[in-house]
């Protein structure tokens, strides 16, 4: 009895809550074959959609909409802007700056100072807050900042908090700091989807300063005794774009603490970059992302560049990728050889030859670990943020992305991802290593899991 209650709850649920018929089919099949242990697996790993985000009550300032800068003359400007306002309720802004912090070494310092300087007010979100020696030093500088009255607010994915222990939770809270994970699995009361992680990283001090991309806090970013482990990218933003990253942590802080917070309004900085923030996430806004970066991509005139740590990528996405570079589009793919992921390196080798079979560049960087996550099109719009290219970030996890259309930065960032491509081999196709049937079959059954891992 039991067995059949739990299966037929299940496969119902999987019916009515999923968009994709192959997806819901297969949950269907597992429900009913294996009794009990398929409808576990559903409830642990199916659930993908939170279903009721309270709006936050953030006091949102006027924005200078982007409307006569030099940017609103090129086309791609005009075109994104319209996916972009059909997607978002944000709107781009002007009057901004952005720079780019190359590594845990410049990115961290930068941060730790900047929270040394905060008046008012510090809200910090992250996926993976270690409590090494560098962790440790975050701790301490957010303590000094709260014993001098500051508002700190801390934010750690309930998932992402168990790469390290101690957790650091508890050493925020007993600093007198408020900390709160995101959606912790729980069995009282029940939250037990392991799904639907807060991936996003930002730090906003007194609305006037935000760092946002794709570091984690802790030791892995900085290069120690033997080398380095990896590398990354970072970036320091002013202007009224920190209104929309505010508004973002204001709505996550909500969620989990039920608590509504005000944010400070931001002053335009001494630079006119257009930005705006686009989030995504397993609720509302999901495919959100997705379809911006296919209308990207379909809009493309010469040049579309990707670098990015993970790549198991839906098919639609591979599709526009295919098209672009049937159409003449020099598209790149900037890879690395070996991530920390094996299992999602082997399902990423399984679209490759897919890829590379209708003209699209791939390359694949020796170590260290290239952990950054960029997407730049004709040099005259990006992507920067948290969310890499693979399906757990376009559809599953909480993401946040912020658009520049700047020619400068975009430049810089395509020269970035240019000498990457040219200092990394190009993914051999014809080698019998990738092509060896064993070898085709263990990345074809990594892919058939890819949605999860």
């Amino acid at each position: 009895m039991l067995y059949l209650s739990s299966a037929t709850a299940a496969a119902l649920h999987a019916m009515l809550s999923k968009t994709d018929p192959r997806s819901a089919m297969s949950w269907i099949a597992m429900c009913w074959l294996f009794p009990l242990g398929g409808s576990i697996l559903y409830w642990l790993f199916g659930i993908n959609r939170v279903r009721s985000r309270p709006q936050t009550h953030l006091i949102v300032y006027d924005q200078q909409v982007a409307t006569n800068t030099n940017t609103a003359t090129v086309p791609i400007y005009h075109s994104l802007s319209k996916i972009g306002n059909a997607l978002s309720a944000n709107r781009p802004v002007a009057g901004n700056s952005v720079k780019t912090l190359y590594n845990a070494e410049k990115a961290f310092p930068s941060m730790l100072q900047a929270i040394s300087t905060a008046q008012h007010s510090i809200w910090l979100s992250t996926y993976i807050f270690q409590t090494d020696t560098v962790g440790l030093r975050f701790v301490d500088a957010l303590s000094l900042a709260a014993a001098n009255g500051v508002e700190v607010k801390v934010l750690v994915d309930g998932i992402g908090e168990w790469y390290d222990w101690p957790h650091v939770i508890p050493l925020l809270q007993q600093a007198g700091i408020s900390a709160a994970r995101f959606l912790p699995p729980r069995l009282f009361p029940p939250n037990i989807s392991l799904n639907c992680r807060n991936h996003r990283k930002m730090l906003l001090i007194d609305g006037k300063q935000a760092f946002v991309g794709g570091m984690n806090l802790g030791g892995r970013e900085l290069a120690g005794t033997k080398g380095r482990r990896l590398t990354d990218i970072h970036f320091c933003l002013h202007g009224p774009i920190i209104e929309q990253l505010a508004a973002v942590f204001a709505t996550d802080w909500q969620l989990v603490t039920k608590e509504k917070l005000t944010g400070l309004p931001a002053a335009s900085s001494n630079k006119n970059v257009v930005c705006r923030v686009i989030t995504c996430g397993p609720d509302e806004s999901a495919d959100k992302l997705l379809l911006l970066i296919l209308g990207a991509i379909s809009l493309a005139q010469r040049q579309v560049l990707i670098m990015t740590p993970y790549f198991i990528p839906p098919p639609e996405l591979v599709a526009a990728l295919q098209a672009a570079a049937l159409r003449g589009i020099d598209v790149v793919l900037v890879l690395p050889l070996q991530s920390n992921l094996l299992f999602v390196d082997w399902a990423t080798l399984h679209w490759l030859p897919a890829l590379l079979a209708r003209g699209v560049k791939i390359h694949l960087q020796q170590p260290p670990f290239s952990h950054a996550k960029l997407f730049v099109v004709d040099q005259e719009y990006a992507q920067i943020g948290s969310a890499n290219f693979d399906t757990r970030s376009l559809r599953l996890n909480f993401e946040i992305v912020v658009e520049v259309f700047d020619a400068a930065l975009c430049a810089e960032l395509a020269q970035y991802i240019s000498k990457a491509q040219h200092a990394a081999p190009v993914y051999p196709l014809s080698q019998n290593k990738y092509t060896a049937p064993l070898v085709r079959i263990r990345n074809s059954l990594c892919w058939l899991i890819s949605p999860y891992l």
